[in-house]
């Protein structure tokens, strides 16, 4: 028998400062869930320490460490969508919606054994491999080509960043776009999408990748800030994490919600009221 057509949602078409909106929506959010968005942010900070504890004097590991922590972002953020969802339907935002994010998702399925079961667990294990990839590539990279070991962030300034001699970090630089590019295209509504919505792993990354299709320049002046917003956080000792990490997880909901109707695909939670578009909802 002739496959199905798959029928992707309905995407919106966006301005190109609507992102400073979801940031907005986000910082609101915030205010409104308190602690528990907080805490998210601190326990990310907490197990960013614990890679730069474990790789500060090996700094060509953990140049490729950090950013590939930044790569699985996406599925760690998972319950800031919950979250804020949460918010917008005007439930209570707290540790129970944290709880049933993390541990009870399987609860609504009929079907263990369907792909859609698997789906997030899915897409959290293709992030950690391109993530684990990564931090292997940069690894290499670095440790291959420069002319003397790399241990230290001083050592990766002076032989790295400020070389005279070559174009190693504008190469670096490269090979990461090369490949943070797909997985930003791949993932950036991708995982509300599979929150919110029964919808295949191949349906949310084809809606993300349209998303970017749709909106070319949105999504760079987005991905823009992403970056801008981790460096800021990463270069203040990773303490800016505490905020920075909750903010653009919240901002992503919002993002979703402004970006994709998906209205047509059947909701995750059935218990749960349909949910309004971010801007309209208070």
């Amino acid at each position: 028998m002739p496959k199905t057509p798959l029928s992707l949602p309905q995407v919106r078409t966006i301005g190109l400062m609507q992102p400073m909106t979801w940031l907005v929506l986000a910082w609101r959010d915030m205010a409104r869930a308190g602690w528990i968005s907080f805490a998210h942010g601190l326990a990310l900070t907490a197990l960013g320490g614990v890679i730069l504890a474990l790789a500060h004097n090996r700094f060509w590991l953990l140049a490729g460490a950090l950013s590939g922590f930044m790569v699985v972002a996406p599925v760690l953020a998972t319950s800031l969508y919950a979250l804020s969802r949460a918010l917008e339907q005007r439930q209570p935002a707290g540790m129970a919606v944290v709880l049933k994010t993390w541990f009870n998702w399987q609860n609504s399925h009929i079907n263990k054994w369907g792909n859609d079961y698997w789906c997030m667990v899915q897409f959290g294990l293709l992030l950690a491999l391109a993530a684990t990839g990564w931090v292997l590539t940069s690894a290499a990279f670095i440790t291959l080509l420069t002319p003397v070991p790399v241990n230290t962030p001083m050592d990766f300034m002076r032989h790295v960043v400020l070389a005279n001699d070559g174009w190693l970090f504008e190469l670096w630089l490269a090979l990461g776009s090369l490949l943070a590019a797909p997985i930003f295209a791949s993932s950036v509504v991708a995982m509300p999408l599979l929150l919110d919505r029964r919808a295949s792993l191949r349906l949310a990354v084809l809606t993300s990748w349209q998303v970017v299709v749709a909106n070319p320049l949105p999504m760079a002046f987005w991905a823009a800030l992403i970056l801008g917003f981790t460096l800021l956080g990463l270069g203040s000792l990773l303490l800016g994490l505490i905020f920075v990490m909750p903010m653009l997880g919240h901002a992503s909901w919002h993002a979703y919600r402004d970006l994709v109707d998906a209205s047509s695909l059947p909701l995750r939670d059935t218990s749960a009221p349909q949910g309004q578009r971010s801007g309209v909802a208070s």
